[in-house]
């Protein structure tokens, strides 16, 4: 079974946009847990337009599950992860004028400063994830790296349609396909929904799914509990290769 991670960062937009400590994302993510979800994934962002600090150490200190820490490969954050001791940390791109995340990690420019992020993981037990577009270099490189895993950036997949659709996921297919055979676990993440889900699902090598803003957006309207258990049952059933 594909491992469900939920991103809980646009609950604490929510909050932060009225300045209220309502709606809490630690308690969104015990309830995420309690709907069945693997793991709770959170960007702490250089700006904190999302979690912040304290809240990611409440998430450490609350989770049952998994924690994976989203993070930009600077000093600050490499600190805090040190810190914080997270199960995982996702190196990201991140850029302050950026409505969300816009592309995978630029591993051969980054190298140097990914480096220091997977020594300071590898001395304290940590998990390490680069978030990458679905592209032969960005693998064979990331396995150069070390780290255990990667997460294929599937925001062009989900933007597009028709055969642009179907050329997005031929590329993630085959760049999972690479990732594997050089040993690597394969995860998948943004832009993805109960719908779009469903051909991501079927790609075998995928073991990984990390979803959120889609998962917030429904909760407005059907609770959060359903919201997480319908997807869950959208990802089995593109994992089966049923409608």
């Amino acid at each position: 079974m594909i491992r469900l991670h939920i991103n809980i960062d646009h609950v604490a937009t929510i909050r932060n946009a009225r300045g209220t400590p309502y709606p809490d994302p630690v308690v969104a993510a015990s309830l995420c847990e309690l709907a069945g979800a693997d793991g709770i994934t959170a960007h702490l962002r250089e700006d904190r337009r999302h979690v912040r600090d304290d809240d990611l150490r409440r998430l450490r200190a609350t989770l049952t599950t998994v924690l994976n820490l989203e993070m930009a490969a600077t000093d600050e954050m490499t600190a805090i992860a040190e810190s914080v001791h997270p199960d995982v940390v996702t190196l990201v791109p991140e850029r302050r004028e950026e409505r969300t995340t816009e592309r995978g990690l630029d591993v051969i420019a980054e190298r140097a400063r990914i480096e220091k992020v997977v020594a300071m993981c590898r001395k304290n037990g940590i998990k390490v994830s680069l978030f990458i577009d679905p592209a032969h270099e960005a693998v064979r490189v990331s396995r150069e790296l070390g780290v255990d895993q990667i997460e294929l950036h599937t925001g062009a997949y989900a933007e597009t349609r028709g055969q642009l659709r179907q050329a997005e996921l031929a590329r993630l297919t085959e760049a999972a396909r690479f990732a594997r055979g050089l040993g690597l676990e394969v995860a998948a993440g943004h832009g993805l929904t109960r719908d779009n889900v469903l051909a991501i699902a079927r790609i075998p090598e995928v073991e990984e799914l990390n979803i959120g803003h889609s998962v917030i957006a429904d909760a407005i309207f059907v609770g959060i509990d359903r919201a997480v258990r319908d997807l869950r049952a959208a990802v089995e059933r593109g994992r089966r290769g049923t409608a």
